[in-house]
């Protein structure tokens, strides 16, 4: 499946420097998952010190990537 990142998650994965392949494996590889504001998702995982929130949006064959935050900040 497809990862598509919108500007403003790279520009956030730059900010909080979170590389695309933390956020690959937090999509992929959940710990837990809940529902966002309509059809989006948001996947939660730790990765080494980080507690990473990831929100994302499935479309078809894709997923859109709308933005990542290290909520152990």
């Amino acid at each position: 499946m497809e990862l598509y990142f919108s500007r403003h998650a790279k520009r956030q994965m730059k900010w909080r420097e979170i590389s695309e392949d933390e956020v690959r494996q937090t999509v992929f590889a959940p710990e837990s998952v809940e529902d966002s504001t309509g059809a989006r998702k948001n996947a939660f995982r730790h990765l080494g010190t980080k507690w990473l929130k990831v929100t994302f949006l499935l479309e078809g064959e894709r997923i859109t990537i709308i933005t990542v935050i290290d909520k152990s900040r």
